[in-house]
């Protein structure tokens, strides 16, 4: 099993970046996708979810900025991030849950500039 997290990088405020999660292993179209991130000193926070049928929920302090979404045929899921702010810093982690399975990706670290 591997889900391999990419497109962190660092930006300033108010820009974009898109992270992706390519997964492996896994019987994907089963799975609802998770991003969570962790900033430094927190616990790790539940960002994003895309269920199998393609329903979404995000945390309210990245609504409206943050869109997540899931491409079957690439097993994999997406996350765009516009209008960063500082406090969106943090490892992004991606994460594939059925009531069988919770596997985590390696994380992709996201820093944002003021």
């Amino acid at each position: 099993v591997q889900l391999q997290a990419s497109g962190g990088g660092l930006v300033q405020a108010g820009g974009s970046l898109r992270l992706s999660c390519t997964t492996s292993g896994i019987t994907f179209t089963y799975s609802t996708m998770n991003w969570y991130r962790q900033a430094p000193g927190n616990e790790r926070e539940l960002v994003a979810v895309i269920s199998t049928f393609g329903n979404t929920n995000y945390a309210d302090s990245v609504k409206g900025r943050f869109t997540i979404s899931r491409d079957s045929a690439k097993n994999t899921v997406n996350l765009q991030m516009n209008s960063l702010k500082p406090e969106d810093t943090g490892v992004y982690y991606c994460n594939a849950h059925t009531a069988l399975y919770d596997f985590w990706g390696q994380g992709t670290l996201v820093t944002v500039s003021s």
